[in-house]
């Protein structure tokens, strides 16, 4: 992951955020890549491995299954964590599919976290450590409902965490984590198992 480091100097009395938000909007970003505003500053993430890609395909073709059509599977959805400035562009997001179609079709601003049903993080080896801490935290304060947290790279194995009902300082009361290789029930709305035996659990 590499940085682009922007100072608000550079727009006399303007918050830093909006600053940081009229940047973003306007990045020519390589196909593939993400980039985010985390701590003050924009960061961009390259396309990730084929393997994670197709985690991501079968965790949105899985949660599709449950889903009714007031919801939608999103990639590369930007969404904005209100109470700490931050911008995210999650491996999938569940965003209720009015919002979508209500998006402004001339920018490309995020939507509130708030308003998610569920976000999806696929750790790289390079973000690994965010996904589970400051992503983790971040969409806590939001309000996300249900975080799944799939992490090839934990040290005791790859695993699945969903983490759900949020608290306001930042963690998740309740955890449940599996092994891969064992099945993950994702409550409603979803109402669905998730196989993880079929992910691939090498790194990569």
């Amino acid at each position: 992951m590499t940085a682009a480091f922007v100072e608000n100097g550079h727009a006399p009395g303007a918050r830093a955020w909006d600053y940081l938000l009229r940047t973003w909007r306007e990045l020519d970003v390589p196909e593939g890549w993400r980039a985010e505003i985390d701590e003050g500053r924009i960061t961009l993430a390259p396309p990730p491995h084929a393997r994670h890609n197709g985690i991501a395909e079968m965790v949105q073709r899985r949660l599709y299954g449950g889903l009714p059509a007031s919801l939608g599977v999103y990639q590369t959805l930007g969404i904005h964590v209100a109470p700490l400035d931050k911008l995210y562009v999650p491996d999938l997001v569940v965003m209720p599919t009015e919002l979508i179609a209500a998006a402004d079709p001339g920018t490309i601003d995020p939507l509130n976290a708030s308003e998610a049903l569920l976000v999806v993080e696929i750790t790289s080896k390079g973000n690994a450590r965010e996904d589970r801490t400051k992503k983790y935290r971040a969409y806590a304060r939001a309000g996300v409902p249900m975080y799944l947290l799939i992490d090839r790279f934990d040290t005791r194995g790859p695993m699945s965490t969903l983490f759900t009902e949020p608290n306001e300082d930042g963690t998740y009361k309740r955890t449940e984590a599996v092994p891969f290789g064992k099945p993950l029930a994702v409550p409603a709305p979803f109402d669905v198992s998730i196989p993880t035996d079929e992910f691939p659990g090498q790194a990569g």
